[in-house]
């Protein structure tokens, strides 16, 4: 458990909300959960369907619930979908108190649907709706892959007043689209009548896994390459965009109707990685972002970042001059962007595949 949460706290003054990346069943255990929004300062959560299974394969959480599936014969998929529908309600019920002392901008918990429907925006929908009515919570959040179907089917969600964490995104164009399905999904709400201040968005780049996926191309065409500093350039322009949008007359219209901001969260941790992504924490730091940790890092930065206040406001221009550096180098950024996006539904999808075989294992033998 975090042991001195200073850092953390420092990192909610500037702004910064740490996330929990990695949420499963265990951390829902009494007290652990809790014990890290009030220790570590923790505003928020996400899972993912390999923290589910992994989690499933190696304790015994899920084995009230995988049991009583079981003797009810009830279907694989559908008892894949009450699993996680029930780790959503609880987690959203344990940061119900952030949601409320914050307005509702804080204390969400996102959850994945199955991947098989990232190029499907009708079925996305449907399924979006039934995960979000299963979890019946203010603050649940729905995960939707920002591919091109994806991004048709987030202005759809929000259209019908169902929070959605856009993820997968992996450039500025990519965040621009998002960005006009999240506007053009609250107009619709609002000319239907809904009440804005009720929908939440967030929008998230895995800044990690983009630094592993550049880096590699450019240690084969420059190996003096310095590593680890395209998603941060990255990371700025998105930022500047955001801010721009948010200065736009469309957007002072919706606020006026109470909306929300879609907040930026930076997902600073590689899957299997070896080590806690801590310098990403520190390098990625401006009001009204969220930074998604694992555990692990969570701790990781309690004990060894330190921060440098603002990172991201005004950088824009250098980090534009660091992207067409790249570009020179024959790095191209939506080359990158595209082999990512894929990669990140193959990711799910196979990780939504471990989590299906963990639960139909724990059907067949739901003692064991």
């Amino acid at each position: 458990m975090i042991s001195d949460g200073e850092v953390l706290r420092e990192l909610l003054a500037e702004g910064v909300s740490p996330w929990l990346d990695g949420l499963c069943r265990s951390l829902l255990a009494p007290e652990r959960l809790a014990a890290l929004v009030r220790e570590a300062g923790v505003r928020g959560a996400t899972s993912n369907p390999r923290a589910l299974a992994a989690d499933m394969a190696r304790g015994t959480a899920y084995r009230q619930q995988l049991s009583h599936l079981a003797c009810r014969s009830v279907p694989l998929d559908t008892s894949v979908q009450a699993l996680c529908a029930y780790d959503l309600r609880s987690a959203c019920d344990e940061l119900r108190p952030v949601f409320d002392s914050t307005g509702g901008r804080d204390g969400h918990v996102s959850m994945d649907l199955d991947p098989h429907l990232a190029h499907d925006a009708r079925a996305t929908v449907v399924a979006a709706v039934a995960l979000n009515r299963a979890a019946c919570r203010p603050n649940a959040l729905v995960k939707i892959p920002a591919t091109d179907e994806g991004i048709t089917a987030v202005g759809d969600c929000l259209a019908r007043g169902v929070g959605v964490h856009v993820t997968e995104i992996f450039s500025v164009r990519r965040y621009e689209q998002v960005v006009e399905a999240y506007f053009d999904g609250l107009e619709r709400a609002l000319t239907a009548g809904r009440d804005l201040a009720a929908i939440s968005s967030l929008a998230s780049v895995p800044v990690a896994r983009l630094d592993a996926e550049i880096d590699a191309r450019l240690r084969a065409l420059a190996p003096e390459a310095e590593p680890r500093t395209a998603a941060v350039a990255v990371a700025r322009l998105v930022y500047r965009l955001y801010e721009e949008r948010l200065g736009s007359e469309r957007w002072r219209i919706l606020a006026a109707a109470h909306a929300h901001p879609q907040r930026l969260m930076w997902e600073v941790s590689t899957p299997g990685g070896p080590a806690p992504e801590v310098p990403y924490v520190a390098g990625l730091v401006a009001w009204g972002t969220v930074s998604a940790m694992s555990e692990a890092t969570l701790e990781a930065v309690a004990r060894e970042c330190r921060l440098q206040g603002d990172t991201l406001t005004g950088e824009a221009e250098s980090a534009r001059g660091a992207v067409a550096g790249l570009e020179r180098r024959g790095v191209s950024l939506e080359e990158v962007a595209k082999k990512l996006e894929a990669d990140g539904v193959d990711r799910l999808v196979s990780s939504w595949r471990a989590l299906r075989g963990a639960v139909e294992d724990r059907l067949r033998r739901p003692r064991g």
